[in-house]
């Protein structure tokens, strides 16, 4: 693994970590040249899985476009890292038994795994799944969670 710090090719392992499912490996690694640590993430490669957009068009699936969408809805709250990668791998586990799946029941996933991590990350990420253009969808948005 290449150092991010200074290119060179040729780092250390230094720390291995197996999740509980054994499906991820997160390692610490050391670069002898720099001296610098980073670690990294390794999960399984899904076989290629078609997104069926809104507007019909298919794309591939992609993990890694949906961590970051999470870690959006995520920003500047009290919530680890860590936890959003394990409820992404989650979404990934269910929806890998498929060949196609819409891009609406990968959000109605997410937004799933959110509300239990936390709800102000949920509204942020309803609010762009459900495409809010007022406060009157907010507020109703809101009120329904609210009610349930």
């Amino acid at each position: 693994m290449k150092c991010p710090f200074c290119e060179n090719k040729e780092t250390l392992v230094k720390d291995s970590r197996h999740s509980e499912d054994g499906e991820i490996i997160k390692r610490r690694r050391y670069c002898s040249d720099c001296g610098s640590y980073f670690r990294t993430l390794e999960y399984l490669l899904i076989p290629e899985i078609l997104v069926i957009k809104r507007n019909g068009s298919n794309v591939p699936f992609s993990i890694d476009k949906l961590l970051h969408s999470m870690k959006i809805a995520v920003r500047k709250r009290s919530v680890q890292h860590e936890v959003i990668e394990e409820a992404v791998l989650r979404i990934s586990k269910i929806i890998r038994k498929e060949n196609k799946v819409t891009s609406n029941y990968i959000g109605a996933l997410a937004m799933k795994e959110l509300s239990s991590i936390d709800q102000v990350a949920y509204i942020r990420y309803a609010s762009v799944y459900y495409d809010f253009n007022s406060i009157a969808d907010f507020t109703s948005f809101i009120q329904k969670v609210s009610d349930e």
